[in-house]
């Protein structure tokens, strides 16, 4: 009478788990994962949804209120603001989601190579550290963009440099405490070689913090991006772009017709909004497990 009870039990044990990971980032932790979910959704899906074309002009139309066939009303060309805003979110997250990528493959390299060469190798990677540390990200981005050409390919490398010393900090701060554990000593007298140590054991045990800061630059890569679109170093027209939106849009703020403006602004306070409440919890679970 007993066995049918097993399966349920199996059943349900995967659905607490899930629940006390998701109970381990708080009320705001999982809010901020949902909506940074349903934006992901939209930035996938959403183009393959929607039937306009995001840059039809339609001069007729121009600055039209919101209405069932305009929801959030139309900008200066008569475009669509929300068609708009659903074909932006692919390259307002993409960008973003690069620099994160590239700062932390490269991060993580010199963290482990600093913490396990020590010495003059660790001396040279602080100080190469701490002199991109000097250079704001954002100024990086704009000498790229004046020197290779606006648009996004130039302005997400920069970023890419200038966000390496914050993941490289901490993967050197974290690699570092872990190596003077006794089982990295046990590793060695068993012959490892450091590389297999890092990547094998190091790594996979500083992963949780790595992932919660590279969340935080994500935050702020998108604000970069999207800053340099608003002043015409990033994404270029017509393509839609957040940033790029807030920037055209400010003519209308003027004319009255704030539509597009505000509808591009409030997208990027959600979205930063929801990375840094996310982040901030993956730090906070990250450093109680420590």
């Amino acid at each position: 009478m007993t066995a049918p009870a097993l399966p349920v039990i199996a059943a349900v044990a995967p659905r607490r788990r899930r629940t006390a990971r998701l109970a381990g980032l708080g009320v705001s932790g999982a809010v901020a994962l949902w909506t940074l979910v349903l934006i992901g959704l939209v930035a996938v899906i959403g183009p393959l949804v929607v039937q306009r074309d995001p840059n039809a002009v339609d001069l007729g139309y121009a600055y039209s209120p919101p209405s069932g066939w305009f929801p959030l009303g139309a900008d200066a060309s008569g475009r669509d603001i929300l068609t708009r805003l659903v074909f932006g979110a692919q390259s307002a997250l993409v960008g973003p989601l690069f620099v994160v990528a590239i700062a932390a493959v490269l991060g993580i390299i010199l963290g482990l190579v600093a913490v396990w060469f020590g010495g003059w190798v660790d001396a040279l990677v602080v100080r190469l550290i701490d002199a991109i540390f000097a250079f704001p990200g954002i100024l990086l981005a704009i000498l790229a963009t004046a020197l290779f050409g606006a648009g996004l390919t130039a302005a997400v490398l920069a970023l890419s440099i200038a966000y390496l010393p914050y993941i490289a900090r901490v993967v050197r701060s974290a690699a570092l405490r872990e190596r003077n554990l006794p089982y990295i000593a046990a590793l060695r007298v068993q012959g490892l070689t450091g590389f297999v140590i890092s990547l094998r054991h190091i790594l996979p045990n500083i992963t949780g913090l790595v992932v919660a800061n590279a969340t935080l630059c994500f935050g702020w890569a998108l604000i970069d991006l999207a800053a340099l679109s608003f002043i015409g170093f990033g994404a270029q027209p017509p393509a839609a772009d957040w940033g790029a939106m807030v920037g055209g849009g400010m003519a209308g703020v003027l004319q009255g017709a704030p539509n597009e403006a505000l509808a591009a602004s409030a997208v990027i306070v959600i979205t930063v909004a929801a990375v840094n409440t996310l982040g901030d919890r993956l730090v906070t679970r990250s450093e109680n497990r420590a």
